[in-house]
């Protein structure tokens, strides 16, 4: 597909695939876009369809992938795709709520071409954890980033504003004195557990209008959308049935894009930003809040405690 850079209305070609492993998480946040939890199933997508999947990826233009959920390391065969995305030459980004990674898998994700991103809402540990719905979920996700940032791992944080007096500037300045340098704030978008009120359809007022504008997201059940947020609008085909370079072909995957309005500025999705990953997490945040608090190396503060990184 052949793009004018100036033109808010032709889509840049795919080049970066999110692939949703599974809806399965530790967490279950108020504002989920997937509605992810600890009972959800990981979909019908095999590990062997999705290996299939990534092999075919170069081929149809894909130079980088992001495994995301739910929480994608919860998958079973996590760490083999992780490792067959490397060997087939794709750059790889893992959006995990960094909850648990055992010592095996920090290994995995220390790989040249692997990239980190996580949510984070709060200094506030009770803050944090009262929107992840999850007993300790700060001091482990703090830790964890501290453990990625010790081993040179590239790490992006997304902050979702949920409003309420929520303290978004004091967690971007704790990411900050952490040592995260790219650090992104966004309102909540009303899909899943965000629509408000609840049960109501989302609309495509909900997202950036870049969607499919160089990216695409495969689900769990190997649905083709043009981004993971857009997750309520029709499929434009199944990678187990038709080869994902056909679909991006498809008058399916242009009637597709045709159903969100196209807006400046251009800047105003991910594709032209530093990471990878839509809105929610790609507003540029204000300018940092500094605090004179220092954290020492491989240390975790919570409650107003220093607690050791174990």
């Amino acid at each position: 597909m052949v793009t004018d850079p100036l033109s808010p209305l032709t889509p840049a070609s795919v080049e970066f695939l999110e692939l949703e492993l599974t809806n399965r998480c530790q967490l279950v946040c108020a504002h989920c876009y997937a509605r992810s939890g600890p009972t959800e199933s990981h979909g019908t997508m095999s590990t062997a369809d999705w290996q299939q999947l990534i092999s075919s990826a170069p081929a149809a233009g894909i130079r980088k992938i992001q495994f995301i959920g739910g929480e994608p390391t919860m998958h079973h065969g996590f760490a083999h795709l992780l490792n067959h995305a490397i060997s087939n030459g794709l750059q790889v980004e893992v959006f995990s709520n960094l909850l648990h990674i055992p010592p095996p898998l920090w290994q995995a994700l220390s790989q040249p071409g692997v990239e980190l991103a996580t949510s984070y809402y709060s200094d506030d540990p009770a803050e944090h954890d009262r929107l992840t719905r999850r007993a300790g979920s700060h001091a482990r996700t703090q830790a964890a980033i501290i453990e990625a940032l010790d081993r040179g791992i590239p790490l992006r944080a997304g902050i979702i504003d949920l409003g309420d007096g929520q303290r978004t500037e004091q967690a971007r300045a704790e990411l900050e004195r952490l040592g995260v340098a790219r650090i992104r704030v966004d309102r909540v978008r009303g899909v899943g557990r965000g629509v408000v009120p609840a049960g109501t359809t989302p609309t495509v007022a909900e997202l950036c209008g870049r969607c499919g504008d160089g990216r695409a997201a495969v689900s769990c059940d190997g649905e083709v959308r043009m981004c993971v947020l857009s997750r309520f609008l029709p499929s434009a085909g199944d990678v187990r049935r038709t080869p994902l370079a056909d679909i991006f072909t498809d008058a399916a995957w242009r009637n597709l894009l045709a159903q969100v309005p196209r807006r400046r500025p251009v800047t105003a999705c991910n594709p032209d930003s530093d990471g990878n990953d839509c809105s929610p997490a790609e507003t540029v945040a204000p300018p940092p809040l500094l605090l004179p608090v220092t954290i020492p190396r491989r240390t975790v503060v919570t409650a107003g405690t220093v607690v050791a990184d174990s």
